[in-house]
């Protein structure tokens, strides 16, 4: 009696890798990897070769010279909320992949699904938040008389959160649903 208590603890502690979390963890690594790049990005907006905005600067280069004048963004205060929810969102997707890593490595998963699931829907929030933010208070500050666009770096931003919402669904999925088929 006391083994088969032992057999089922033991199960249910090294579950098998289900490709369903395998494809969640790769999510969760893509994010990540669009998050750095949307944060480290030159380009969130850019303006016929003569304007260009990033999380972190403002460029211009006046039509007389050939030199760039820069300023930061960090002065304005919509532009650092942005960040900072930008940056929190990250934060959660790192946290989310380490402890999904952490969980495939030790062999101990199914207690780590919620935990992970929470942290990425957490940022999915935050994420989504600064990307409705970006465009609504860029339009309403910024007067540009030139055809500008929304560039790469923005794209990058809102890649990572839509990787993250997939590795979230995907680790909210019923493991011993599914488990039982591997």
């Amino acid at each position: 009696m006391s083994s088969a208590v032992t057999e089922t603890q033991e199960s249910a502690r090294s579950s098998p890798l289900t490709p369903l979390k395998l494809v969640g963890l790769v999510c969760v690594f893509l994010a990540l990897c669009l998050d750095v790049g949307a944060v480290m990005s030159p380009a969130w907006v850019t303006a016929d070769d003569q304007y260009y905005l990033s999380l972190w600067e403002s460029c211009w280069k006046p039509a007389s010279t050939e030199n760039w004048q820069c300023s930061s963004t960090l002065g304005s205060d919509w532009q650092v909320v942005t960040l900072a929810l930008l940056l929190g969102g990250g934060a959660l997707v790192l946290m989310s992949f380490l402890v999904a890593l952490v969980a495939v490595c030790i062999g101990t998963r199914r207690r780590f699904y919620g935990p992970v699931a929470c942290m990425l829907f957490a940022a999915v929030v935050l994420q989504a938040c600064s990307l409705v933010l970006y465009p609504i208070k860029f339009i309403e500050s910024i007067n540009l008389r030139i055809y500008h666009e929304f560039n790469w770096g923005y794209g990058l931003a809102w890649g990572g959160t839509i990787f993250s919402f997939g590795g979230g669904i995907l680790y909210c999925l019923n493991p011993k649903n599914y488990e039982d088929y591997y």
